[in-house]
Protein backbone atom coordinates (compact mmCIF):
# COMPACT_ATOMS: atom_id res chain seq x y z
CA UNK A 1 0.00 0.00 0.00
CA UNK A 2 1.20 3.75 -0.74
CA UNK A 3 2.36 5.35 2.50
CA UNK A 4 0.61 8.49 2.12
CA UNK A 5 2.30 11.73 3.35
CA UNK A 6 -0.17 14.44 5.27
CA UNK A 7 -1.08 17.14 3.21
CA UNK A 8 0.13 21.17 3.84
CA UNK A 9 -1.99 23.14 4.75
CA UNK A 10 -1.78 25.23 1.00
CA UNK A 11 -1.86 21.74 -0.62
CA UNK A 12 -5.30 21.10 1.39
CA UNK A 13 -6.10 24.33 1.04
CA UNK A 14 -5.96 23.79 -3.57
CA UNK A 15 -7.47 20.75 -2.90
CA UNK A 16 -10.42 22.38 -1.02
CA UNK A 17 -12.06 23.44 -3.84
CA UNK A 18 -14.73 20.88 -6.11
CA UNK A 19 -14.20 22.66 -9.13
CA UNK A 20 -9.89 22.10 -8.68
CA UNK A 21 -10.83 18.61 -8.11
CA UNK A 22 -12.99 18.22 -11.26
CA UNK A 23 -9.87 20.33 -13.08
CA UNK A 24 -7.27 17.21 -12.32
CA UNK A 25 -9.74 14.50 -13.11
CA UNK A 26 -10.22 16.37 -16.48
CA UNK A 27 -6.18 16.18 -16.84
CA UNK A 28 -5.79 12.65 -15.34
CA UNK A 29 -5.06 11.06 -18.53
CA UNK A 30 -4.20 13.61 -21.31
CA UNK A 31 -3.08 17.69 -21.24
CA UNK A 32 -5.89 19.96 -21.40
CA UNK A 33 -5.38 23.76 -22.18
CA UNK A 34 -7.27 26.27 -19.23
CA UNK A 35 -9.21 26.66 -22.61
CA UNK A 36 -10.50 23.49 -22.70
CA UNK A 37 -10.67 22.71 -19.21
CA UNK A 38 -13.00 25.92 -19.08
CA UNK A 39 -15.11 24.52 -22.17
CA UNK A 40 -15.78 21.06 -20.33
CA UNK A 41 -16.32 22.55 -17.06
CA UNK A 42 -18.93 25.37 -18.85
CA UNK A 43 -16.89 28.36 -17.02
CA UNK A 44 -15.52 31.28 -17.98
CA UNK A 45 -11.40 30.28 -18.90
CA UNK A 46 -10.56 33.85 -16.73
CA UNK A 47 -12.18 32.37 -13.83
CA UNK A 48 -10.50 28.86 -14.45
CA UNK A 49 -7.19 30.22 -14.73
CA UNK A 50 -6.94 31.23 -11.14
CA UNK A 51 -7.30 27.41 -10.05
CA UNK A 52 -5.11 25.97 -12.73
CA UNK A 53 -2.23 28.30 -11.54
CA UNK A 54 -3.16 27.43 -8.04
CA UNK A 55 -2.68 23.49 -9.05
CA UNK A 56 0.65 24.05 -11.06
CA UNK A 57 1.63 26.42 -7.58
CA UNK A 58 1.14 23.23 -5.35
CA UNK A 59 2.08 20.69 -7.45
CA UNK A 60 -0.87 18.94 -8.44
CA UNK A 61 -1.22 20.26 -12.65
CA UNK A 62 2.29 20.41 -14.71
CA UNK A 63 2.44 22.65 -17.54
CA UNK A 64 3.66 20.62 -20.57
CA UNK A 65 5.10 22.17 -23.84
CA UNK A 66 3.80 24.90 -25.60
CA UNK A 67 1.62 24.79 -28.47
CA UNK A 68 0.08 26.90 -30.95
CA UNK A 69 -3.96 26.97 -31.30
CA UNK A 70 -6.49 26.91 -34.69
CA UNK A 71 -5.75 30.86 -34.56
CA UNK A 72 -2.19 30.89 -34.08
CA UNK A 73 -2.20 31.90 -30.39
CA UNK A 74 -0.02 30.16 -27.91
CA UNK A 75 -1.19 27.85 -25.71
CA UNK A 76 -0.27 26.02 -22.64
CA UNK A 77 -1.64 22.46 -21.85
CA UNK A 78 -1.65 21.18 -17.87
CA UNK A 79 -1.22 17.44 -17.11
CA UNK A 80 -2.27 15.83 -13.59
CA UNK A 81 0.46 15.00 -11.41
CA UNK A 82 -1.46 12.48 -9.78
CA UNK A 83 -0.01 14.13 -6.97
CA UNK A 84 -2.77 14.19 -4.62
CA UNK A 85 -3.03 9.70 -4.44
CA UNK A 86 -0.22 10.59 -2.38
CA UNK A 87 -1.39 12.58 0.17
CA UNK A 88 -3.41 11.69 3.41
CA UNK A 89 -6.04 14.27 3.11
CA UNK A 90 -8.13 13.62 6.30
CA UNK A 91 -12.29 14.71 5.76
CA UNK A 92 -12.36 17.95 6.86
CA UNK A 93 -14.34 19.02 4.08
CA UNK A 94 -16.97 18.03 1.58
CA UNK A 95 -15.09 18.95 -1.63
CA UNK A 96 -14.20 15.41 -2.52
CA UNK A 97 -17.80 14.63 -2.11
CA UNK A 98 -19.31 17.52 -4.05
CA UNK A 99 -16.86 17.34 -7.12
CA UNK A 100 -18.25 13.37 -6.86
CA UNK A 101 -21.75 14.78 -7.24
CA UNK A 102 -21.19 17.49 -9.89
CA UNK A 103 -19.66 14.56 -11.92
CA UNK A 104 -22.15 11.98 -10.99
CA UNK A 105 -24.69 14.54 -12.21
CA UNK A 106 -23.39 14.78 -15.76
CA UNK A 107 -23.10 11.04 -16.41
CA UNK A 108 -25.93 9.13 -17.82
CA UNK A 109 -27.96 7.14 -15.49
CA UNK A 110 -28.11 4.24 -17.24
CA UNK A 111 -24.31 3.55 -16.35
CA UNK A 112 -23.78 4.58 -13.16
CA UNK A 113 -23.76 1.21 -10.85
CA UNK A 114 -24.35 2.26 -7.23
CA UNK A 115 -24.04 -0.14 -4.34
CA UNK A 116 -24.47 0.45 -0.64
CA UNK A 117 -23.51 -1.71 2.01
CA UNK A 118 -24.02 -1.96 6.15
CA UNK A 119 -21.47 -3.76 7.83
CA UNK A 120 -20.72 -4.98 11.74
CA UNK A 121 -17.38 -5.90 11.50
CA UNK A 122 -14.95 -6.73 14.61
CA UNK A 123 -11.91 -4.18 14.85
CA UNK A 124 -9.74 -7.08 13.15
CA UNK A 125 -12.30 -7.48 10.77
CA UNK A 126 -12.77 -3.77 9.93
CA UNK A 127 -8.79 -3.71 9.76
CA UNK A 128 -8.83 -6.46 7.28
CA UNK A 129 -11.44 -5.15 5.03
CA UNK A 130 -9.57 -1.31 5.13
CA UNK A 131 -6.83 -2.92 4.12
CA UNK A 132 -8.01 -4.89 1.26
CA UNK A 133 -10.26 -2.28 -0.02
CA UNK A 134 -7.56 -0.28 0.04
CA UNK A 135 -4.82 -2.69 -1.55
CA UNK A 136 -7.55 -3.16 -4.27
CA UNK A 137 -7.31 0.47 -4.98
CA UNK A 138 -4.10 0.84 -4.75
CA UNK A 139 -3.43 -2.20 -7.81
CA UNK A 140 -5.84 -0.41 -10.08
CA UNK A 141 -4.18 2.99 -9.53
CA UNK A 142 -1.22 1.64 -10.57
CA UNK A 143 -1.93 -0.14 -13.80
CA UNK A 144 -1.36 1.98 -16.98
CA UNK A 145 -4.18 4.18 -18.20
CA UNK A 146 -5.34 2.30 -21.80
CA UNK A 147 -6.35 5.27 -24.15
CA UNK A 148 -8.59 3.50 -25.91
CA UNK A 149 -10.60 2.25 -22.91
CA UNK A 150 -13.57 3.95 -21.35
CA UNK A 151 -12.83 7.06 -18.56
CA UNK A 152 -14.11 5.86 -15.43
CA UNK A 153 -14.15 7.28 -12.30
CA UNK A 154 -14.92 5.56 -8.82
CA UNK A 155 -15.84 7.24 -5.18
CA UNK A 156 -15.75 5.01 -1.91
CA UNK A 157 -16.77 6.57 1.36
CA UNK A 158 -16.18 4.33 4.86
CA UNK A 159 -18.69 5.92 7.71
CA UNK A 160 -19.41 5.30 10.81
CA UNK A 161 -23.92 4.18 10.23
CA UNK A 162 -25.21 6.66 12.57
CA UNK A 163 -29.06 4.38 11.52
CA UNK A 164 -28.10 1.50 13.80
CA UNK A 165 -26.57 2.68 17.17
Amino acid sequence: MTERRPATDEEAKALASSLRLRILRICLSEPHTNKEIAAVLGRDPASVLHHTRTLVRTGFLEAQPERRGTRGAREIPYLATRKSWQLDMPGRDRALLDAFLEELSLAPAAEVDTTRLGLRLSPKDMADFRSRLHGLLEEFAARPDDPAAPAWSLFVTLHPDPNRP
